[in-house]
């Protein structure tokens, strides 16, 4: 079988060094619980499903793109009294975007998007320091904030709720359990106004606001719900990749 050419870790060098690239996406991950029923590695199984499928749809309308070789751990510091959970601090992963974004300048890679499949991710910082460093166009789409969430879920939560608990029946049904064996997500709300109201922002420590590591119930999940929204994410993105491929960089603004 032949590798797809538009996923970095399947092609070959002939395909690459043959081939040229206007955009790389990196999928960007971590590793914790999710609830009862989903895996470890849900970020990282939807995050790089959602770039190879993005990539496909740009690749089949010309767009030469790449999808690089996903992280699969994020920040993670509100969870790291959870067995297993691991961390990557901020400082680290700006690091590691350095030493990517270097590697894809040396190579003449105009422009890179970071997917970024984890709620306590920020690039955007990381994204204003390396913007002036390389001549690499650097963006940033979170897939679960790019699209509506009414029209597909009436609940759809933030971690391991009825959103998430979708997509990977769609994705990976082999590894999701029941939603007999799920906890309901129930979580704790901040006691200052503030912080609950969300004008002010905390992190929060999983294992002091949630019994099952959730936040959202995923009752209500379905496989076709996860179909449905995964469909019309990666239609959004994948436009994104195409127009952005398309881009002259030198008319940025208009």
């Amino acid at each position: 079988m032949t590798g797809r050419p538009y996923v970095l870790s399947e092609a070959t060098w002939n395909n690459v060094r043959s081939t040229p690239c206007e955009v790389a996406v990196l999928p960007w991950g971590a590793t914790e619980p999710h609830n009862f029923h989903l895996p470890f590695g849900t970020d990282n199984y939807e995050t790089a499903a959602m770039a190879e499928r993005a990539a496909e749809i740009a690749w089949d309308r010309g767009a030469k793109v790449v999808v690089l070789p996903g992280i699969p751990y994020g920040v993670n510091t509100g969870q790291l009294d959870l067995r297993l959970t691991i961390s990557m601090n901020p400082g680290t992963q700006a690091m590691v975007l350095d030493d990517i974004v270097a590697s894809l300048a040396a190579h003449k890679i105009p422009k890179l998007v970071i997917l970024n499949g984890h709620g306590g991710n920020d690039f955007k910082q990381m994204i204003r320091e390396l913007q002036p460093k390389y001549p690499v166009f650097i963006s940033m789409i979170n897939w679960y904030s790019c699209l509506d969430t009414k029209p597909y879920f009436d609940n759809p939560g933030d971690h391991a709720g009825q959103l998430e608990t979708s997509v990977m029946q769609e994705l990976e049904p082999e590894l999701v359990l029941p939603l007999a064996d799920a906890g309901s997500g129930t979580t704790k709300k901040f006691s200052v106004r503030g912080l609950r109201e969300g004008w002010a922002w905390a992190p929060r420590m999983f294992s002091r606001i949630s019994e099952d590591t959730g936040s959202g119930n995923p009752a209500g999940a379905s496989r076709e719900k996860g179909a449905a929204y995964l469909g019309a994410v990666v239609e959004r993105i994948g436009g994104y990749l195409v127009e952005l491929a398309a881009l002259d960089l030198a008319n940025l603004y208009r």
